[in-house]
């Protein structure tokens, strides 16, 4: 089980003496059921890292991160505190620059962290990218010296969900008691199961053929259909940025051609970006690569400046959906 594994040991300075920095990653889903038991939870894991010494970030929703504030007074002051909902929108984001950026602050450290990436109100795009971040966790932060708290709200979300909750994580947390989850799989056979074609938009669309010739095509292509939706001009650019990168990875590593839709839902325009080549490594665009790597950057790149990226890849090829807000 995950959540025990690894025997190895990391080191840390404390003054004069040195003590081991056990580096086992332990992942447990927190069931809970109401404020009461969200608060006993969260409140004692908080309180424990701070006596441990160990940095702690707690990212959840506004109004569980309301709650938390008011509940931890002053020691809300000694811990980082996001807002889920604003920084994991995009929840491909939230390993790169939430969770490892973390880490990586303090190397050498054991930390800790409470997430809430899913919640009631979540889009079924949204939840579906959330349970696959649960799942790539695993494979993330293996080996490393992290506890990462995964709150669920039992009464707000439906039973697949919570069923996925068992999937993705080791250990679940519920009423002051943990116990192993016996449904745990994977993360690839989580993946798999997720990895579905994505359904075909349903607004006016425009689709483009294009080749290395074409980039300059695709980037006009999308600036001409976003601003005719009535994306803001700073969305364009993004939405342009993100849309050329794809592309050319289309190219580069599928070896195109490739092709480009781009769609207008009611709330937000859509680009479907479609090439040969299958994915192999999910966690290319959550994790960032070496500075001598010469991939990965692309998707990254994407998930860091659109609202949502979707994909779907198999034998056949592969599409990146990237979702761009109106409003």
């Amino acid at each position: 089980m995950i959540a025990w594994l690894g025997a190895t040991f990391g080191w840390i300075a404390m003054g004069a003496a040195t003590a081991p920095v056990p580096r086992e990653f332990v992942h447990p889903a927190l069931l809970y059921a109401d404020d009461d038991s969200y608060l006993a939870a969260t409140v004692g894991f908080v309180r424990t890292g701070l006596q441990r010494r160990e940095p702690t970030l707690v990212a959840v929703p506004t109004p569980k991160l309301a709650l938390l504030k008011r509940e931890l007074g002053g020691l809300a002051d000694r811990i980082t505190l996001l807002d889920m909902a604003v920084s994991g929108r995009n929840p491909n984001r939230i390993i790169p620059w939430m969770l490892r950026a973390f880490v990586d602050e303090h190397t050498g450290r054991r930390v800790r962290v409470i997430g809430e990436s899913i919640w009631p109100g979540r889009s079924a795009a949204e939840v579906a990218l959330g349970i696959l971040h649960e799942a790539l966790i695993n494979s993330a932060f293996a080996g490393r010296a992290a506890t990462i708290l995964c709150a669920y709200d039992i009464q707000g979300l439906d039973a697949a969900i919570l069923g996925y909750a068992a999937r993705t994580h080791p250990v679940i947390d519920q009423d002051g008691v943990r116990r192993r989850s016996t449904a745990y799989t994977a993360p690839d056979h989580v993946v798999g199961m997720l990895n579905q074609p994505l359904p075909d938009p349903t607004g006016p669309s425009a689709d483009l053929i294009f080749d290395v010739s074409g980039l300059r095509g695709v980037r006009l292509l999308v600036v001409e259909h976003a601003r005719r939706a009535g994306l803001r001009e700073a969305g364009i650019a993004d939405l342009q940025v993100a849309v050329n990168e794809i592309a050319t990875n289309t190219l580069v590593h599928g070896g195109g051609p490739g092709s480009l839709r781009v769609s207008q839902e009611p709330d937000r325009v859509l680009c479907d970006i479609r090439g040969p080549g299958e994915i192999t490594d999910w966690l290319a665009g959550r994790v960032r690569p070496t500075d001598h790597s010469t991939s990965g950057r692309g998707i990254l790149v994407a998930n860091r400046l659109c609202d949502l990226v979707q994909t779907y890849s198999g034998p056949t090829g592969t599409v990146t959906r990237l979702h761009m807000l109106l409003n």
